[in-house]
């Protein structure tokens, strides 16, 4: 790759910045001073920015526990993001592998790798997802296989595909999808008649979300990456 991309892959500065850097002769490759943005390097090349070893980052993989108000993106000229959380370099190689309403809280998995990525988000791979929901109504005794056989959504003329219906409390439970349709779960409640009024994410897969505190990220064990497979 490029002298110019390895440097803006690993640090925050922009490729503009980096080349200006570069050309000032502030970056060495090995022991040598390199002047031409386009000089060939690789991921393990010995590369220094103002006599400070630059590594390439090897990729990320993270779980956040998101809050209200928070937006599932990497940018939005509106609200608070879900990556303004995240104190890390280069961030705008991240990304989130399934989204969160903006009122909904819970598990978020955030990764530069897009085919980790993609296993979690496509539906032929059907990643299980974890909700604790809170309902305005008590839930009904109707309500478990109504979701077992599937909501049908009118605006999409879809039904969803099955799921698993937990109930806790007469006003909470935990559901279990493997899709995601545009406010898939607030929709299936309100198709049975009842509302959801607070919905939190607890796990994907087999990857929880645990103890995290809210607003908090911690690194993926490396049991927790190969489980999405």
């Amino acid at each position: 790759m490029r002298l110019d991309k390895f440097l803006s892959h690993s640090t925050d500065l922009s490729r503009k910045e980096v080349k200006q850097y570069i050309k000032k002769g502030k970056v060495c490759v090995g022991e040598r001073v390199v002047t031409r943005p386009e000089q060939d390097v690789d991921q393990q090349t010995r590369v220094k920015l103002e006599g400070k070893l630059i590594n390439y980052p090897s990729l990320r993989y993270l779980a956040l526990n998101k809050p209200v108000g928070y937006v599932s993106a990497t940018k939005d000229t509106r609200h608070q993001t879900a990556i303004d959380l995240i104190d890390l370099p280069n961030k705008s190689t991240l990304h989130i592998a399934g989204r969160l309403d903006i009122d909904t809280t819970g598990l978020l998995l955030i990764t530069d790798d897009g085919q980790w990525a993609h296993r979690i988000m496509s539906p032929n791979h059907e990643c299980a997802k974890t909700y604790h929901v809170q309902t305005r109504l008590p839930i009904s005794s109707l309500t478990k296989s109504k979701f077992q056989r599937g909501i049908y959504l009118e605006k999409e003329n879809y039904r969803t595909k099955p799921a698993v219906l937990k109930v806790i409390e007469p006003h909470s439970a935990h559901l279990i999808i493997r899709e995601g349709k545009f406010h898939q779960i607030k929709r299936m409640f309100h198709a049975v008649g009842n509302e959801v009024v607070a919905l939190h994410r607890i796990a994907v897969g087999s990857i929880e979300l645990g103890e995290l505190a809210l607003g908090q990220y911690r690194t993926l064990e490396p049991h927790e990456i190969k489980a999405i497979v």
